[in-house]
């Protein structure tokens, strides 16, 4: 087995976070990598393993340190903003529009991108190494989360529905159970002409699958019982995670995936997309500086015939080790 060396520790992960969970946040951003074009994408695969252990560092925050500055950067609540007409064109005019209580509650997710889009494009001017690297891998953790239609919705959870835990089914449970035969390959990176507009083109596009996502979940459980829907114990109890949401059942969860229609691999790929675009944008809005003496010459040399391997792997759709198979 290969090992690709790094020069920064990634930190420890916590197992079982939300958002996109840890299979699809870190499978997000390895395949992101493979989208670049050279020579953005040598650099990027010189630290493979830290752009992709660092894709869950946000929800650590979140979660774990219980950070609350970190839990409105990860969604919008887009019913509770009024037309789209109306919003803010950068985040410190919405803190000037919105007091600090209402942002917190509605979040901010698509003008933090935008922010985190200039702390990358001025990392990578200066280039700041372990800046580039951190900003970077955050940049699209959130990228992810904009392309988790639930992220953009008032209705999160199908709380407002009576469709609780609906959130962690789709972005965690279906990846984790079905990802396996997910096609990560994308188109290759491309130059966003409009970030901001780029942006909230994600959200809208995410938002206008929440109805289908709410729809689809309550004309399955129709056709169950309770007892079908959920995982119980012995004595017939709903069982619940740790986060004290129900436990779906792997044969209404794996009719969920079905009933979708590849809803989940799409949005993954989507998102892998425009983490490679966002990614390649900030580069060349920084004058696309050289990279290649911010590592050793022998990293670079050692790692090439891997990079070549995995990019064949990657256009196949194989760089996780199986082949896509559609199920639905």
């Amino acid at each position: 087995m290969k090992k690709i060396v790094f020069t920064l520790s990634a930190a420890a992960i916590a197992a079982g976070l939300i958002s996109w969970g840890t299979f699809g946040h870190e499978h997000i951003n390895k395949s992101a990598v493979f989208a670049l074009p050279a020579p953005l994408q040598t650099f990027f695969y010189n630290h493979i393993d830290f752009i992709t252990q660092e894709s869950t560092v946000p929800d650590l925050r979140k979660h774990t340190l219980n950070d609350k500055a970190e839990g409105p950067r990860h969604y919008i609540d887009m019913e509770n903003f009024g037309s789209p007409d109306t919003l803010p064109q950068s985040l410190t005019e919405a803190k000037k529009k919105y007091d600090e209580k209402f942002l917190q509650q509605n979040g901010f997710l698509p003008w933090y991108i935008e922010e985190m889009m200039e702390k990358l494009t001025k990392a990578f001017k200066e280039k700041k190494k372990t800046e580039i690297l951190f900003v970077a891998a955050d940049l699209a953790h959130y990228i992810g989360d904009a392309h988790m239609p639930l992220h953009t919705s008032a209705n999160h959870d199908g709380q407002l529905t009576n469709q609780k835990g609906i959130h962690a089914l789709w972005e965690s449970r279906l990846p984790e159970l079905f990802g396996k035969n997910y096609n990560y390959h994308s188109s290759e990176a491309k130059m966003i002409d409009d970030v901001k507009k780029e942006t909230w083109r994600i959200i809208m596009a995410s938002h206008k699958l929440v109805d289908s996502v709410l729809i689809t979940d309550r004309e399955l459980r129709a056709k169950f019982t309770d007892k079908k829907v959920f995982k119980t114990d012995p004595e017939g109890k709903i069982i619940k995670s740790k986060y004290g949401a129900p436990i779906f059942s792997e044969d209404y969860t794996k009719e969920f995936h079905k009933a979708l229609k590849g809803m989940v691999e799409r949005q993954m790929q989507a998102a892998i997309a425009s983490t490679s675009n966002f990614w390649y944008t900030a580069w060349v809005n920084a004058g696309k500086p050289d990279l290649s003496d911010l590592d050793p010459a022998e990293l670079t040399k050692r790692n090439a015939a891997f990079l070549e391997e995995d990019l064949k792997l990657w256009k196949e759709g194989k760089l996780f080790g199986v082949e896509s198979e559609k199920e639905f």
